[in-house]
């Protein structure tokens, strides 16, 4: 009896371990593409015309996807799990920090760390996943920070609005200073 409630207890457990080893990969799958997606949507948002924030964006996107296949064609690093030799580098980590690196210095650091944090989990998704070691993992974070460096300006809002209002009295100017 000792002996089939061990082996329950051990399959049971062993299923658990599955399960959510497969929640941390789908969910780094869907961050890789949230993150981006999420960048992208905020150039729409905080849209200041003579930087063009989208176009920026798209660049740095896409020569970190341009860069970071080329190199797993160069490179032909297997694989942990031994399906194929395009390893280095992830491509999901550089989708993941391009998007992350993107709002971070375009809008600061009070943004950037979040997305930094969600983008490191993608990473460690890939790893856990069997599908990439750290190397791979931190090529990809150089490939999609350096790309997002490179294109992104940092958003400025404007500090000062000045505005004339007409009242009863006559006209009033009115200037405001945001910090």
């Amino acid at each position: 009896m000792k002996k089939i409630l061990l082996f329950l207890l051990l399959f049971i457990y062993a299923n658990t371990v599955k399960a959510q080893n497969e929640s941390i990969t789908h969910s780094g799958d869907i961050i890789q593409i949230a993150l981006p997606v999420v960048a992208l949507g905020s150039t729409f948002i905080w849209n200041d015309d003579d930087t063009k924030p989208t176009w920026q964006l798209l660049k740095a996107y896409g020569t970190g996807l341009v860069i970071q296949q080329a190199l797993k064609r160069i490179v032909l690093k297997p694989r942990p799990d031994g399906t194929d030799n395009y390893s280095f580098p992830s491509g999901h980590t550089t989708s993941a920090f391009s998007g992350a690196a993107f709002i971070q210095k375009r809008y600061g650091w009070k943004y950037g760390i979040p997305s930094y944090l969600l983008a490191s989990f993608v990473g460690y998704s890939r790893i856990q996943a069997k599908k990439h070691d750290g190397w791979d993992v931190l090529g990809g974070a150089v490939v999609g920070i350096s790309t997002s460096y490179f294109f992104t300006k940092r958003y400025e809002k404007k500090n000062i609005e000045v505005s004339i209002n007409k009242n009863q009295d006559g006209q009033t100017l009115c200037l405001l200073y945001t910090f």
